[in-house]
């Protein structure tokens, strides 16, 4: 007699592999991701992270890659719209986008593990010109930054990612296209269409991305939206409704948040003072800047980089 499968037991056992996956994959990270925070690999564009306490709310800036979360969660915040991410989901930016990151939930015994891949978008070019690639239906997103739900078939190429990590001389040869597999499963998924638009010539989300990447080189120049819509080839009042559907801000509210991040990092970094920071950066009244980075950062800059610093030290030395 031939058994037929229960109605829904595909789901459940899809969602039994999928959790399989996911927990190998969180002791692969955790095996190579020991020190707290940021662990770099040989691997180009991949990035482990462990973090083992919920944090307050700091800025970063995503690049156009993907966030795979197995283990903890964090709530990315892009314009006010705020991004649950724990450990069945990854989130996909597809351009560089300032955020508000935190930590909601870590601990020594289950620390937050994910990894980060940038993507490189030649290669997603180059996939979805293939005349073997299909398009699938599926409605563009609104917004530059997209959550989506794990799945076999994304987590199963991820892991495989982490396995050359084990064997360092196969990474010039397979990490590439272990990657271009990567890409592929997310062209192919729902979160895949605002990738596609970004990178497809014409496509007014692609003139979109290449005034924000101007915009991105360029933050500490005056901000003229003539020059911007130029470089876009499109209408002012066109750019500022597409820039905003992508970002979640207005190209000033963007060229203010790149301007505050990198004079954080300048002062952290490089110890300057607030006034030098701001004028590096593009301000041209340091009053102007300490009220802007107060309203951001929640407190005044020098009161804001020495509680950084006194943070910093004390997660060195737990």
């Amino acid at each position: 007699m031939v058994r037929r499968p229960k109605p829904g037991s595909k789901g459940i056992i899809d969602q039994a592999s999928v959790t399989e996956l996911r927990a190998v994959l969180a002791r692969k990270i955790a095996a190579h991701a020991q020190m707290v925070g940021e662990n770099a690999t040989p691997i180009p564009g991949l990035t482990l992270y462990r973090r083992t306490n919920a944090t307050a709310c700091y800025p970063a800036t995503y690049e156009p890659s993907l966030n795979v979360f197995v283990q903890g969660k964090k709530r990315v915040t892009l314009g006010g719209t705020p991004y649950l991410c724990d450990e069945s989901t990854f989130l996909l930016s597809s351009l560089d986008l300032p955020v508000v990151s935190q930590i909601v939930e870590a601990s020594e015994q289950v620390p937050l593990l994910s990894f980060l891949l940038k993507l490189d978008m030649v290669a997603v070019r180059e996939i979805l010109t293939g005349a073997e690639f299909h398009v699938p239906n599926g409605s563009v997103q609104d917004s530059g930054l997209a959550i989506g739900k794990t799945t076999v078939e994304l987590l199963k190429p991820c892991s495989r990612l982490l396995d050359l990590l084990d064997t360092p001389e196969d990474v010039p040869f397979l990490s590439g296209l272990i990657q271009r597999e990567i890409i592929y499963r997310l062209l192919r998924g729902p979160q895949g269409a605002r990738l596609r638009s970004i990178v497809t010539l014409g496509d007014q989300s692609h003139r979109t991305a290449k005034a924000i990447a101007w915009l991105r080189a360029n933050y500490t120049k005056p901000l003229r939206l003539e020059e911007l819509a130029d470089v876009a080839r499109m209408g002012m009042s066109t750019l500022h409704h597409h820039f905003r559907a992508l970002t979640a801000m207005s190209p000033l509210q963007y060229q203010k948040q790149l301007r505050l991040v990198a004079a954080r990092e300048r002062m952290l970094i490089e110890g300057l003072d607030a006034a030098s920071a701001a004028f590096e950066v593009g301000y041209e009244s340091p009053s102007q800047f300490n009220r802007e980075y107060k309203r951001f950062f929640g407190q005044p800059p020098m009161r804001d980089i020495k509680a950084r610093r006194f943070s910093e030290s004390t997660t060195l030395h737990q």
